[in-house]
């Protein structure tokens, strides 16, 4: 049995929920080991540690659970002990999927992204992945996106030698278009790392959301996301927009939000992300 943090079972012991008897890996995860945990009084916990997590990471997470749990969004697990190199979460226990599962979760989605801010960023900087992600309150959206996103990992890409002196050119052309390309948009509250591998379920079968990078910014990079690593049903997105409706063509704008987790990706797994990051500055 893997080894469990000292203060996990310290806080487990004192809340008279005994020692652990069994765990279980956790499915997925690039960054941090998840492990579901059985305890001596029955109840059952989740686990993710990592003890090379930088600095603050997961007490950066555990702020935005806290922050996405508004009336009407999605489930989120509840955090119940943070770490400099673990973080204990309720389990969900996640079960199979309800029947309106894609219909619910389009509908607490756009619930989520009703809470707006007036200026985009957030509390603290946080992490996409392993990645820092830059929060300043920044009034301007466009400038946001494009300095604290777009060029952020850009440079970082260019300076690891994953991008040339000319696609950082071209990723600065770009940011510099977002004005033409992008409609204004309210400072919406965002999961920020929502691909299907973080739409789960809870006990019920219902919609959750993990492993949250949360922040304030526009509420179609956060649909765009949604359609990077294999779309939610078409279903999901109509329940979207029957709550919070967006402005036309915005599945054309798709692939200029996605090009900031494209270039994180680049920047945590390597060149095998470069086709599509280049492919998307070449279009624009």
């Amino acid at each position: 049995m893997a080894r469990i943090p000292d203060p996990v079972r310290t806080w487990l012991a004192e809340n008279s929920f005994g020692e652990v008897l069994g765990q279980r890996a956790a499915s997925g995860g690039c960054i941090n080991q998840g492990r579901h945990l059985e305890t001596q009084a029955g109840r059952r916990f989740f686990l993710k540690t990592n003890p090379a997590a930088p600095a603050q990471m997961f007490e950066r997470e555990a702020e935005g659970l806290a922050a996405l749990a508004v009336p009407g969004g999605p489930r989120l697990p509840a955090v119940l002990l943070v770490g400099d190199e673990f973080l204990l979460l309720e389990d969900l226990q996640p079960a199979r999927a309800c029947p309106d599962y894609w219909e619910r979760f389009g509908a607490a989605l756009a619930n989520l992204h009703l809470q707006t801010s007036p200026c985009f960023g957030f509390t603290h900087d946080n992490y996409i992945g392993s990645t820092p992600q830059p929060n300043p309150w920044v009034e301007d959206g466009f400038s946001f996106f494009a300095e604290h996103r777009l060029l952020f990992q850009a440079r970082l890409a260019q300076r690891q030698g994953l991008l040339s002196l000319a696609d950082l050119n071209a990723a600065e052309r770009l940011a510099a278009r977002l004005p033409d390309l992008i409609p204004m948009q309210p400072a919406s509250l965002l999961h920020g790392d929502l691909w299907s591998g973080n739409a789960i379920t809870d006990e019920q079968g219902c919609p959750a959301v993990i492993d949250p990078a949360a922040y304030f910014g526009w509420a179609e990079a956060e649909l765009a996301m949604t359609t990077l690593f294999g779309a939610f049903p078409e279903r999901f997105y109509q329940a979207y927009v029957q709550q919070r409706p967006l402005t036309p063509g915005y599945r054309q704008r798709f692939s200029i939000y996605n090009l900031y987790h494209l270039l994180n990706h680049l920047n945590l797994f390597g060149s095998g992300y470069y086709p599509e990051v280049s492919a998307i500055l070449g279009r624009f």
